[in-house]
């Protein structure tokens, strides 16, 4: 007899366990977007690019969602498949260390921009590739990352040793 309740609660687990596997596969499921909830940011921050020998003059601005929590700096623009031209993502760590991102999970090609403590930035990767597990590094300790789309440094002749301001 308790077999016989330790096999149905067993089952039972299974069938619970399927359902809920199935719920999650249709959210987030297939790289091509078809049956993917698209994320919703708000661009609340404006993103300033200074040019590099006034380090004031305006070269260009974005708004940006930011990303200052472990799970918002996790998922930073996973699965979002429309990335407007004047908008990215400002990452904001707590402190000034070597960092590396990735590009798994999201859909867009994007210039990933990391800064030091001082707002500088130090390393560029252009255009990173979607769904790419390949690690991005920041080759130097860096505070703040900034995100935007593939082209986007390009277009504006952003570079290295720039400021930015927010």
């Amino acid at each position: 007899m308790a077999l016989r309740k330790i096999f149905l609660c067993v089952i039972a687990l299974l069938i619970i366990t399927a359902g809920c596997s199935n719920r999650s596969d249709q959210d987030t499921s297939g790289s091509t977007g078809e049956n993917q909830i698209e994320r919703k940011l708000d661009f609340t921050r404006e993103v300033v690019f200074l040019d590099a020998e006034t380090q004031q003059d305006t070269i260009t601005t974005i708004r940006a969602a930011i990303a200052d929590s472990q799970m918002e700096q996790n998922e930073g623009l996973m699965n979002v498949s429309k990335l407007p031209a004047d908008r990215g993502m400002l990452f904001i760590f707590k402190e000034q260390k070597p960092r590396s991102f990735w590009m798994a999970n999201t859909p867009l090609p994007l210039d990933i921009l990391f800064l030091n403590s001082d707002k500088k930035i130090i390393r560029i990767h252009h255009s990173a590739q979607p769904y790419s597990e390949k690690r991005f590094p920041s080759g130097k300790p860096a505070q703040y990352v900034v995100e935007t789309n593939g082209g986007f440094c390009i277009n504006h002749d952003i570079h290295e040793g720039m400021y930015v301001t927010f």
